[in-house]
C-alpha cells in the first residue's frame, strides 16, 4: 500500500507588540513549526485579519499590548467556540499603559478577550529565577517534565472563572511589583498559573505565559539602547519541549 501522507494544515501566527524582541520570538516559533513540514503558516502582527485566522485550523500568538478590536475578539471567540485550537503565549493577555516615569497600568480594556483567554496580565515582579511546578503530572502536555527553575517574568494575573481553567504548571509567590500601578501582591493567593488549558465551546486554548525576550532596541520608548539581551525561558530545554508539545496539541493531538 502507498505510504499515507499527512494533509496540509493551515496555521496563523500572530507575533507583534511592544517591549519584546518580537523578531526573535517569531523566528523561534517558525523554526519549531517548520519541524512539521505540512504546516503552512501565515504571519501577522495583530489579530485583525480575522478572515485568515478563522480559516486556519490553529492559532499561535506571541504578543504584548496588542489590543484586538471588538470585531476581532468576537471573531476569534466564535472560531474557538466552533472548534479552533489556540496556543497563546506570554503577553497575549496583556494591555499596558506605559508613560514613564509613571507606573505601568494594566487597563481592563478588553473583557471579551480576557474572558476568552481566562486571564489578564496585571503585573510582574522584577525578572529573577523562580521555581515552576507541574500541577497535573499525568497530563501528556507536562508528563515527565520535572520541576524546574527559570529566569523569567512571573506573570500575576486576574483570572476569569478560575475554576474553569485546567492548571498544568504553576508557581507560588507573594510580594510587591515596583513600577506597576497594581503593585501590592502581599496578600494575594500565592498560587499563580504558568500554563493551563481552557475549553470554550468545541474548541480549546492552551496558555503558557513564560517566554519573555528583549533585545537592545525594544525599549526605545524609555531608553535608546537597552543594556542587556534577555532570553529567559527560551534558553532552557523545558520551554522548547513545552512549545513542541503545544504545537502537537494545536494540531489536534490528545496524548
Amino acid at each position: 500500500m502507498p505510504e499515507e501522507k499527512p494533509e496540509r494544515v493551515d496555521a496563523y501566527l500572530v507575533a507583534g507588540g511592544r517591549f519584546h524582541d518580537i523578531d526573535y520570538a517569531r523566528l523561534e516559533l517558525l523554526k519549531l513549526l517548520s519541524e512539521h513540514p505540512y504546516i503552512r503558516v501565515k504571519v501577522g502582527s495583530d489579530y485583525e485579519d480575522t478572515a485568515s485566522i478563522t480559516s486556519a485550523s490553529m492559532l499561535i500568538s506571541y504578543t504584548c499590548d496588542i489590543r484586538p478590536s471588538e470585531n476581532a475578539q468576537i471573531g476569534i471567540r466564535d472560531w474557538v467556540n466552533d472548534g479552533g485550537r489556540w496556543l497563546a503565549l506570554h503577553g497575549t493577555n496583556s494591555a499596558l499603559d506605559f508613560d514613564p516615569p509613571n507606573p505601568v497600568g494594566s487597563p481592563r480594556c478588553f473583557p471579551i478577550w480576557a474572558e476568552l483567554l481566562g486571564s489578564q496580565f496585571i503585573s510582574h515582579p522584577p525578572i529573577a529565577p523562580f521555581p515552576v511546578q507541574v500541577s497535573d503530572p499525568d497530563h501528556w502536555l507536562v508528563e515527565g517534565i520535572e520541576p524546574f527553575e527559570t529566569d523569567d517574568e512571573l506573570y500575576l494575573c486576574e483570572y476569569h472563572d478560575r475554576d474553569s481553567l485546567h492548571p498544568l504548571m504553576q508557581t507560588e509567590w507573594q510580594g510587591e511589583t515596583p513600577g506597576f500601578v497594581d503593585s501590592d501582591w502581599t496578600d494575594c493567593d500565592p498560587v499563580h498559573l504558568i500554563m493551563y488549558l481552557k475549553s470554550h465551546g468545541k474548541g480549546k486554548i492552551l496558555y503558557n505565559n513564560l517566554g519573555h525576550c528583549r533585545g537592545h532596541w525594544d525599549m526605545t520608548e524609555a531608553v535608546k539602547y537597552y543594556p542587556q539581551i534577555e532570553r529567559c525561558s527560551w534558553e532552557i530545554p523545558q520551554y522548547h519541549e513545552l512549545l513542541r508539545r503545544g504545537i502537537r496539541w494545536a494540531l489536534g493531538e490528545e496524548g
